[in-house]
């Protein structure tokens, strides 16, 4: 039998794809999953029952979260990547893990074929395909879903016709859940105008009043969470787990899709906001103007090649190693206080804070140079504009 990789989620494509796959095509299917985060031990154990219900001849659940944050997460953070200002980037940077997870499973059994249960309309077919092409290209990818145009109706027909008869309502709302954010997608974001009810969200407001957290960073990583330390990737479902009964980190990002469509999703990422603004306020204190300019750029560059499914192009390499050793001195504790669907930061504790009284207090006094210097100073750094206006006076 010819052997195949099927990335399975569990869900309606990937279910018709392991039936289709394993009962018409001949397929000896090994169905794989990647965790990423958001996956109980419970959730594991009905996805992997329902696999074999399925038809499939073996499955396997990957724990990818370390590998996960070390290869992608870590470098959102020292970036502060936001997508549009405001995602940071939850979906399509797990995807590009989940990818290279299911690839390198895939060349270890030897498998001739790797399957995927996208449509042909959005970014992930994008994102597995150019990993699957450049990590394996000896290996064939089969996409049931694309090819055939199936609709959702079909899918379900087809199943139990072959005696798969599960519940396959589709929710109002769909949840993808990872340890950098979930996503909620639902009738209103297919509009331009309609806000998300607050109860599309998974995680509700329960707590009022306010909270304070202190959050540790040494070299840009946050290692410890009111003084506890543990690591980073342990560290973002503990700050989840304290930040979302606040119902923080809501929000609907508008974005240009890799097929050239605009489109809207919702997401709720409390620990990934949290922690990228608070490493952005240490970093303030903690890096130079130039640094924080050139890293700026950087990091757009880094989102956007990371959403469009660049990861393995060697660029994404360079930009990582600049924004690693732009960390060195990114060290200290952030004050952090919750609210109901909001935070604040008050304010950095850090060995290397730049805001150092002892060179001059902003706008009081200054004591590392003389009037006269400051005098001579604005004088030459006027030059340029100067000689610019002078020149130009009569054209």
């Amino acid at each position: 039998m010819k052997k195949l990789v099927l990335a399975y989620s569990g869900g309606l494509d990937t279910s018709y794809c392991a039936v289709h796959l394993s009962k018409d095509e001949g397929y000896e299917v090994h169905a794989v999953s990647v965790n990423t985060g958001g996956f109980t031990s419970e959730e594991i154990q009905r996805i992997e029952s329902n696999a074999y219900k399925m038809g499939v001849s073996t499955y396997k659940n990957i724990d990818a979260i370390n590998s996960y944050y070390n290869k992608v997460i870590k470098y959102l953070v020292f970036g502060n990547v936001l997508k549009n200002n405001s995602y940071p980037l939850s979906v399509s940077a797990e995807r590009i893990i989940q990818a290279i997870e299911i690839v390198e499973y895939a060349k270890s059994i030897d498998a001739e074929y790797i399957a995927h249960g996208s449509t042909g309309a959005g970014n992930d077919q994008v994102r597995f395909d150019m990993i699957f092409q450049t990590l394996a290209p000896h290996i064939e990818i089969i996409t049931p879903i694309r090819d055939k145009k199936l609709a959702r109706q079909e899918e379900i027909d087809y199943l139990k016709a072959n005696g798969v008869d599960m519940s396959w309502d589709k929710a109002k709302y769909s949840i993808n859940k990872g340890l950098w954010g979930t996503s909620v997608g639902g009738e209103e974001t297919l509009t331009s105008e309609k806000p998300l009810p607050d109860t599309a969200y998974p995680s509700q407001l329960k707590n009022e009043g306010s909270e304070k957290v202190i959050l540790t960073f040494e070299k840009g990583e946050l290692v410890a969470i009111n003084g506890k330390k543990n690591s980073p990737e342990k560290n973002i479902e503990v700050l989840n787990d304290l930040a979302t009964p606040y119902a923080i980190g809501r929000d609907v990002h508008v974005g240009d899709t890799i097929v050239g469509i605009k489109g809207r999703v919702g997401f709720e990422a409390a620990a990934a906001l949290i922690i990228i603004k608070a490493h952005h306020l240490l970093e303030k204190h903690t890096l130079t103007k130039w640094q924080l300019q050139h890293k700026e750029y950087l990091s757009s560059f880094y989102g956007m090649h990371l959403h469009e499914g660049q990861y393995l192009d060697p660029v994404m390499r360079n930009i990582e190693s600049f924004l690693e050793s732009s960390q060195a001195k990114v060290s200290g504790d952030v004050i952090v206080t919750l609210k109901p669907y909001h935070f604040s930061l008050d304010g950095i504790n850090s060995k290397h804070d730049l805001m150092n009284a002892k060179f001059g207090s902003y706008g009081e006094m200054n004591k590392g140079w003389s009037a006269e210097e400051a005098k001579g100073f604005i004088k030459i750094i006027g030059n340029q504009n100067k000689i610019y206006h002078q020149v130009n006076s009569e054209s």
